[in-house]
């Protein structure tokens, strides 16, 4: 990572199956991770990327987190599970 992660930034991690993200910010005592795994589908990361950084609005990242095509404006699907097994 050639960013400083003590920037007043939001770092954002995907893994390869895309299907976990991660967020990292630092507050003035310490950093904060933000976890999320999906059920099903991926994330739809952005692929048309030369660097390994890119940056979002505020209202992109809430569009990647919510399932979002960046560039189809699609969500994913809405699952309503009633028990974990």
């Amino acid at each position: 990572m050639a960013l400083n992660p003590f920037d007043q930034a939001l770092f954002v991690f995907g893994n390869r199956q895309r299907d976990k993200v991660k967020l990292l910010f630092r507050e003035r005592n310490g950093f904060v991770v933000w976890y999320k795994r999906l059920e099903r589908e991926r994330f739809k990361w952005p692929t048309h990327l030369k660097d390994e950084t890119v940056t979002l609005t505020g209202q992109e990242l809430n569009w990647l987190l919510d399932g979002y095509n960046l560039k189809a404006m699609q969500p994913h699907k809405a699952l309503d599970f009633q028990r974990v097994g």
